[in-house]
Order: C-alpha cells, then sequence, then structure tokens
C-alpha cells in the first residue's frame, strides 16, 4: 500500500509532498509529482492503491517506555483485556510500541503481571504493540517512595530476581532499582546478561553511589527529579550524575507539571535528543474524566488531568506522549523533528531495537502515525496494519 502527505517526518529529514509505501515493513519513501506518481523509485509501485492524506503529517509511532495503565485498565489487573485496552487507547493518540510497566506490590501480584504481559505479548493486542514488561519495584528506597507502596519493598537478592524473571518468560525488557541497596551494584551485571535495561530510580543514592551503578552497566534514570535525591551544588546527587553523564539516558515526564518547563529545558541542553527519552508514566485513569481511581493499589485523585495520592504527591500522569512531543517544541526551542526523536528513535535506542523501529526508515517496521498539523491523530498503522482509525 502507498501514503500520500504533505509532509513525513523521515529518520534523516523532513519530506515535503511524499508517499510512502509499506507492506509490513517501510519499501519507499520518495516525493510525488501533482498527478500523484512518485518522483522516484516508482517502478513496480505505481499500481498499489493509495490512502490518500495530502493534508496532514507522517510522524513515526511513538514508543512510551514507562506506562502504568490507561482508560481504567492496570498493568497490575494481570489481565489481557486490560492491557488490549491500554493497547488500542495508545494507538489512538499515536503510540505504536509501549512496556506495560508494573508497581511495587506483593510479590505474587508482581509475578502475575509480568506472566500476563508475556502472555499478551505472545498473544497480541489490537493497537500499540507491546514491545516487553517495565518492572518498576519493588527494589526501591522507602525516603523517594512516590506512590509505590513501601509496605512491600524489598532488598534486591537474586532469588527475587529470579522469580521475576521467571515470571516474565524472557519478555522483560527494563528494571527500576535504587542502586544504594546493598547488592545492588553485584547484580546489575547479571541483570545485564539477561538483556535487561537497568534504571535507577526511587532512590536516595548519592552522585559517588550512582556513578558505580551506571560503571556497573545501568543504562539510565526514572522520570528525572522525580523520586529520587536532587542535585545540591555540593552533592550533585542522582540528578546531577544523570544530567552530567554523557551516556546515561533519562526518563522525563514532559508535562509541566513534575519538572518545570526552564529545568526541561536545561535537561535537553545537556543530554540532547539521543539521550532525552520522554515519557508519561501514565496512570489507569489517563483519557478518562477527573475523579478517584487507584494506582494498583493505591487511592489517587485526578484534577485538572493532575494524578495526585491523598498525601497530596504526584502520582504518575495522564499526559499523551504527543502532546509531550508538541510542547517540548515550544519548551526546548527546537524543531519537531527533533522533539518526536526523544519519542521514538530515542527508546527504541535505549530498548535495542532501533534496527526495525523508531523512524520511517526503508526497511524499518512500518509504524507510525498520521496527524493534522494541530496534532490531532487520524491514523496509526502498527507493523504495516492500520490499528486506528479516527471516526
Amino acid at each position: 500500500m502507498r501514503i500520500k502527505v504533505a509532509k513525513v517526518f523521515t529518520e534523516t529529514q523532513v519530506l515535503e509532498n511524499a508517499c510512502v509505501t509499506f507492506s509490513q515493513q517501510i519499501e519507499d519513501i520518495a516525493a510525488y509529482s501533482s498527478s500523484g506518481q512518485s518522483a522516484t523509485k516508482d517502478e513496480g509501485y505505481s499500481d498499489l492503491p493509495i490512502l490518500d492524506y495530502s493534508d496532514y503529517w507522517l510522524i513515526p509511532g511513538l514508543i512510551d517506555t514507562h506506562a502504568h495503565g490507561a482508560m481504567g485498565c492496570d498493568v497490575m489487573d494481570a489481565s489481557h483485556h486490560s492491557l488490549n485496552t491500554m493497547s488500542e487507547y495508545f494507538a489512538s493518540i499515536g503510540v505504536t510500541g509501549f512496556l506495560p510497566t508494573t508497581m511495587t506490590a506483593d510479590k505474587a501480584d508482581i509475578c502475575a503481571a509480568l506472566q500476563q504481559i508475556h502472555l499478551s505479548k505472545v498473544q497480541g493486542v489490537e493497537g500499540a504493540e507491546i514491545l516487553g514488561g517495565y518492572l518498576e519495584g519493588p527494589f526501591f528506597n522507602p525516603v523517594y517512595k512516590g506512590a509505590q507502596p513501601e509496605e512491600h519493598f524489598l532488598d534486591i537478592n537474586r532469588t527475587d530476581l529470579d522469580d521475576f524473571l521467571q515470571a516474565a518468560q524472557g519478555s522483560l525488557s527494563s528494571i527500576a532499582l535504587a542502586p544504594e541497596q546493598a547488592l545492588a551494584l553485584s547484580l546489575i551485571p547479571y541483570l545485564k546478561q539477561q538483556g535487561l535495561r537497568v534504571m535507577l530510580g526511587h532512590t536516595d543514592a548519592t552522585y559517588e553511589q550512582t556513578l558505580a551503578a551506571l560503571d556497573a552497566g545501568a543504562d539510565g534514570v526514572v522520570h528525572c527529579f522525580n523520586g529520587m535525591r536532587g542535585m545540591h551544588h555540593r552533592e550533585p546527587g542522582v540528578v546531577g550524575a544523570a544530567l552530567s553523564c554523557p551516556h546515561c539516558y533519562t526518563e522525563l515526564i514532559a508535562d509541566g507539571q513534575h519538572v518545570h518547563p526552564a529545568i526541561m529545558k536545561l535537561c535537553y541542553q545537556l543530554k540532547g535528543a539521543e539521550y532525552l527519552n520522554l515519557i508519561t508514566d501514565s496512570v489507569p485513569s489517563s483519557g478518562l474524566a477527573d475523579g478517584d481511581y487507584f494506582l494498583g493499589s493505591v487511592p489517587i485523585n485526578i484534577k485538572q488531568g493532575v494524578a495526585r495520592t491523598a498525601e497530596g504527591g504526584l502520582a504518575g500522569s495522564t499526559l499523551q506522549l504527543l502532546h509531550a512531543v508538541r510542547d517540548a517544541c515550544s519548551w526546548f526551542d527546537i524543531d519537531l523533528q527533533t522533539a518526536l526523536k526523544m519519542a521514538s528513535l530515542t527508546p527504541a535506542t535505549l530498548l535495542g531495537i532501533d534496527d526495525k523501529y523508531g523512524s520511517i526508515k526503508t526497511g524499518k517496521q512500518a509504524c507510525f502515525t498520521v496527524i493534522d498539523p494541530q496534532f490531532n491523530v487520524q491514523a496509526t498503522w502498527v507493523n504495516g496494519q492500520q490499528v486506528y482509525q479516527k471516526k
């Protein structure tokens, strides 16, 4: 099939009046003439049906590497229905791949959620693709618990890790932990051997402890500035280590609530689009009206779209990842192509799947979204299959 658009945001440039030919993968990207025919490499494609979105833009499918729920559904429900509902909602807002993210809970409940992520990944979902699981907790520090229930926190150890890995059956992509825990530094290399991305979060680690974890193989930090020791001019802390280490991936909830726009711009200036990873940390109430909900077992309240615990602390977000991209353009004073990278190619690179995902490029999977200039999603494709069409 072919799709004709006013602009296509490829991996390296923005093409105007372009036509993308695709099946499961992207076969060709070329300019088209006024007649609708491709100006280059048209051989073999001229008889294919053309989807005419010539007033719209084609952007790479976004990848949300940190998502707890949406539309009243929670990863901790441990149900295919919940993961599929999340998948469909994410596709409707421009996300083509995501990591269902667990909460700290009873060990058996976490194992059940990890097992279901694997089963749903194998079975397949009807919207955004499940790219793997994200184990957020229970190896955290109560000092920076955030919305994580500390009564279920554990000291990191090989036995519990292996139980979680067994439950995930090879589908776990990332794990978050507090690096100051006694066995953390010795177990980070083991986690890397299992193919996991190790993220540091909900932690009171010092600058030196964070550096040691990064040197041991940790990949980055969880929702920077939130759930961690902040930056002081005599103790740079976790934040100082993340922003000063060039190859530390840095999650950022770019909703203007979790981090002030001026500080977010500073993060971009220090990390660049290659290592600043925009996330939502979406909660089960994402996509729903204000009111009272749960995040795992923790009661939360949504007021004007902001999620808080009963104590008043922030508890994830209802942010749409495409809105984070849109706002980053003005907050960071960057162009759209650069902003898109932080929510597509950068997370794909972090996960080690950038050879297939994360950008519109010949040979990669056909994962992309059509939007209008006001950032309203019109249609979404995942691996060449249309999974959303605006009614």
